[in-house]
């Protein structure tokens, strides 16, 4: 652990030494949008995005949101899938073209991300990778100057998550998770179904339920060879080196949902994968968005042949200092109930989907949000009562608070936090017994073999450096 602790502590400072002609090498003039695209919005006061990533996540979700609002620009794309980065470059062109009714180019591709942080004319960027390379790329971008939208889970173990939440407040960046349960649109109901509870309309808060969907096995997959548009080393990045199938990474023929999600090397399954939005909607509603358990028992199910080997069916328990407990497990419906000394409530997203792909939801008929009593639900939250920060949606409040240079509804440390709850969660179904958390140390109690789990070795030359 220690050894593991020390590297993600060395020096970083490798690639922001760049010389002025390597950076001078990935300038180019950018292409003026057009007045009848950007509106009001001159070029000076546009925020120039650009997208890490362009996979399935990117293209059905965060470049459609970005691409909405005339203050932001994209005007770089990066993927290590050349047809992918190709794909995305064509996508944000078309959208210009159509808006302004005149042929748009003007988007630079990149192949390595260290790269378009070199580009001083991007002020923002869009991360959307797999979970195994979301940390490291957020770390660079926030040493380089960039605000940072960064696609959950925030990190693949817990040791990196701490090291991004301080780089990013050390670095004054702008920093937004992708959780947009928090956001109106498309979801109001988290929200109040949060306020609900904050204020007391359900008694005192005494047992969280989050239901999560699962993940199915699959079969040993063979060795392929390298697709030729995909530098599969850097897509393997700071993890362990294994044979190339394309079940492994993602599909070449189009955007389905990828295999990585079901493989341990690169993530946890759905305990970060959609632990990461029902957990932090529950620490939104208990107040607890800045810390974490204090035990947690469980266990799960795990492959024991076959590519993917993600948790399967499984079971954990949380106490929280505050004396609420929470209860994970496949078996619960797909969202958060929270029971009071009073009544309940529960909330889910509904038949709402963020892409196509998406595992399913919530069962059929049922109710977005629902409680014991539906007094409840339509009562109003008075003037002096807690009312929750309300953000239209997630992109659009990243860009405000760019502009203003405000908190906004998701940031750094609350990300980690819920993240990192997840984390404690997966650590305790894979030692099969209960573990005590220390939310202010962030390391277990008395527990070496649970803390030497707070990080992975990483892969040369993909370390974490500052």
């Amino acid at each position: 652990m220690e050894n593991t602790d020390n590297q993600l502590l060395n020096s970083r400072r490798d690639f922001l030494k760049k010389s002025v002609a390597a950076a001078s090498a990935v300038f180019f003039a950018p292409t003026i949008v057009p007045a009848s695209v950007l509106g009001p919005y001159s070029p000076s006061n546009r925020i120039n995005i650009g997208c890490i990533g362009t996979g399935r996540i990117s293209r059905g979700h965060d470049m459609p949101e970005v691409l909405k609002y005339n203050h932001a620009r994209i005007m770089a794309v990066c993927d290590v899938d050349s047809k992918r980065v190709q794909d995305a470059k064509k996508l944000v062109e078309d959208y210009y073209t159509k808006q302004a009714n005149k042929r748009y180019k003007g988007v630079k591709t990149y192949e390595d991300y260290r790269d378009l942080l070199s580009n001083k004319d991007v002020d923002a960027v869009v991360i959307s990778t797999p979970d195994h390379w979301h940390a490291l790329p957020a770390i660079d971008a926030a040493i380089a100057g960039k605000d940072i939208y960064l696609q959950k889970p925030t990190s693949l173990t817990i040791a990196e998550g701490r090291l991004l939440s301080d780089i990013v407040t050390k670095h004054n960046r702008i920093f937004q998770i992708g959780s947009q349960q928090r956001s109106i649109d498309p979801w109001p109901q988290f929200k109040k179904a949060c306020e609900l509870v904050r204020n007391g309309r359900i008694g005192d808060l005494k047992t969280v339920y989050v239901g999560l969907p699962g993940d199915p096995s699959g079969q040993d997959e063979p060795e392929m060879p390298v697709p030729k548009n995909l530098n599969y080393d850097m897509w393997l990045g700071s993890t362990p080196e294994v044979y190339y199938t394309e079940k492994r990474v993602h599909p070449q023929a189009d955007y389905d949902r990828p295999g990585w999600l079901r493989c341990e090397q690169f993530g946890a399954g759905m305990i970060t994968g959609w632990g990461a939005h029902h957990i932090d909607t529950a620490h939104w509603a208990m107040d607890t968005e800045l810390t974490g358990p204090i035990e947690v028992s469980g266990w799960a199910e795990f492959p024991t042949s076959g590519l993917w080997n993600v948790h399967g069916i499984f079971k954990t328990e949380a106490m929280y200092a505050n004396g609420v407990k929470m209860i994970v497990s496949n078996e619960l419906p797909n969202g958060v109930k929270f029971e009071g000394t009073e009544g309940w409530i529960f909330v889910t997203r509904g038949d709402y989907a963020v892409t196509a792909s998406d595992p399913g939801v919530r069962e059929k008929n049922s109710k977005v949000l629902d409680a014991n009593d539906p007094k409840i639900l339509t009562s109003e939250i008075g003037p002096n009562e807690i009312h929750l920060y309300e953000s239209p949606e997630q992109h659009g409040n990243w860009l405000d608070s760019i502009k203003s240079r405000k908190p906004n509804i998701a940031p750094v440390e609350v990300a980690h936090r819920s993240c990192s709850a997840c984390l404690v969660h997966h650590i305790a179904m894979k030692l099969k017994r209960k573990v005590y958390w220390d939310p202010e140390k962030e390391r277990f109690k008395n527990d070496e073999e649970a803390n030497s789990m707070l990080s992975r070795p990483m892969r040369a030359p993909y370390q974490i450096k500052v």
